[in-house]
């Protein structure tokens, strides 16, 4: 339960507060506060609005961290697999590559006896 957390602490890190963070930086680079004053008065959900403007600089961030240690600028998401069952009289992977099999011999054959191949 414990790694489960940490996971998703760095998760909301890497995909959340670090684009809101470099869109700081940059506004702070470019216009100091009064520029990220500006981006917070101006916009109904100041917060996406960030997100959406340091989005291309937590990316470069995410893929060095990555380069440093996979997986630690852009982490695993657990994902959970489920598998079909089938009934007793569907198809098997392996009929259905047999009947394929049938069927191109029978088109190889018939193209073998209509065309009269002359070297």
């Amino acid at each position: 339960m414990a790694q489960n957390r940490f996971q998703n602490i760095h998760l909301s890190l890497m995909e959340d507060f670090l684009p809101v963070g470099m869109a700081f930086i940059e506004r702070v680079q470019k216009g100091g506060l009064a520029k990220v004053i500006d981006g917070v008065t101006s916009s109904d959900d100041p917060i996406q609005t960030f997100r959406g403007e340091g989005s291309s600089a937590a990316q470069l961030i995410r893929e060095k961290l990555d380069e440093f240690v996979p997986g630690l600028g852009n982490p695993a998401l657990e994902v959970k697999v489920s598998t079909n069952t089938y009934e007793e009289n569907d198809d098997t992977l392996v009929q259905i590559l047999s009947r394929i099999e049938d069927r191109v011999d029978k088109i190889n054959s018939c193209l073998e006896n209509s065309i009269d191949i002359k070297y």
